[in-house]
């Protein structure tokens, strides 16, 4: 069965998950995996030497079974998570990958038919940051000492890699940045049921 996978990566607090739950109450036969629900146990997360925890690393993802998880999914879509309603059986089966690390990781290259990376500037990331509460919580001095350096370190290696990402300003309104990436996927499905019929009638 042919399907549509959309990638939605960035920077931490960037507005990866608003983005990706706006485009799936609007598209249909819709379903989304978050990476953050592969997060390994704190007990399996190792520290540097400053002690603090090293989240921002795809070693601490279970990875594998994120993967498994997607390839459930494709072969029988919208049924291993959770899918919109009133769905269409005439309507390609979309999912929407999110998550800080997904363009890093290589066995995820081929799977994504559209990928978006959303940028903030540091201040607003910081600041973002302070206002959320996470499990166990940042300790002082955590976001310049870890995440922030990762996430350049991590991006550098993203944009070596050949592969075609559009870039979103994560400081755009939430309703622009979801009518920016919905008119962009709209016009990509077009193009794949265009093929897609154009295929059909080939002998």
């Amino acid at each position: 069965m042919k399907t549509f996978v959309i990638g939605i990566g960035g920077v931490t607090n960037g507005g990866k998950t608003t983005l990706a739950k706006n485009l799936q109450k609007h598209l249909p036969n819709c379903s989304v995996i978050s990476q953050d629900d592969f997060f390994k146990p704190e007990s399996e997360v190792e520290t540097d030497k400053n002690g603090f925890l090293q989240y921002d690393v795809l070693e601490a993802l279970n990875m594998e079974e994120m993967m498994s998880a997607i390839s459930c999914w494709m072969e029988s879509p919208g049924h291993s998570v959770e899918s919109t309603d009133g769905t269409s059986g005439e309507e390609i089966p979309i999912l929407i990958i999110e998550g800080f690390l997904l363009f890093n990781y290589k066995p995820l290259d081929t799977v994504c038919n559209r990928s978006y990376f959303l940028t903030i500037p540091y201040e607003e990331c910081k600041r973002r940051r302070s206002t959320r509460v996470y499990k166990p919580p940042d300790p002082p001095g955590y976001f310049d000492g870890h995440v922030w350096p990762m996430y350049l370190k991590h991006r550098r290696e993203m944009e070596d890699i050949t592969r075609e990402i559009v870039y979103l300003d994560g400081t755009k309104p939430e309703e622009d940045l979801f009518a920016q990436v919905y008119e962009d996927v709209i016009q990509q499905l077009a193009k794949e049921k265009f093929w897609k019929m154009l295929l059909s009638t080939i002998p």
